[in-house]
């Protein structure tokens, strides 16, 4: 049995975990099966100028299947990070930076929780 707040870590060691929250099993399941049902593929990161993540958002809706505003970056959640990224790109907007990775158990806490590891 291992307890952890590094979901990186529980992704690679454990075949099979529980997520809880305030207390209670919210999910569980092998790290892939939490993925797959509760996030996408990928995840396409953008950030754009400082403080204008959340002006940007608005603009972004209906780009993947899922939307997560930070207060540091925009989480897109797609099957395919790049279409979305061009949609984003065809739709005006313009990130000082953005990222395509894999969906990860992070992704999956912050859906089942409703907030990232450090609140």
């Amino acid at each position: 049995m291992l307890t952890t707040h590094y979901m990186d870590e529980a992704e690679q060691l454990c075949d099979r975990l529980v997520v809880m929250d305030k207390g209670k099993i919210v999910a569980m399941g092998s790290p892939r099966q939490l993925i797959e049902q509760y996030s996408t593929r990928e995840v396409l990161e953008l950030r754009f100028a400082a403080g204008s993540n959340e002006a940007s958002a608005p603009g972004l809706d209906g780009v993947g299947d899922r939307l997560e505003v930070l207060p540091d970056r925009v989480l897109v959640y797609a099957d395919d990070g790049e279409a979305a990224l061009k949609e984003v790109h065809n739709r005006g907007a313009v990130p000082e930076s953005a990222l395509v990775r894999r969906s990860s158990l992070e992704d999956v806490f912050l859906r089942l929780t409703g907030r990232t590891l450090i609140d």
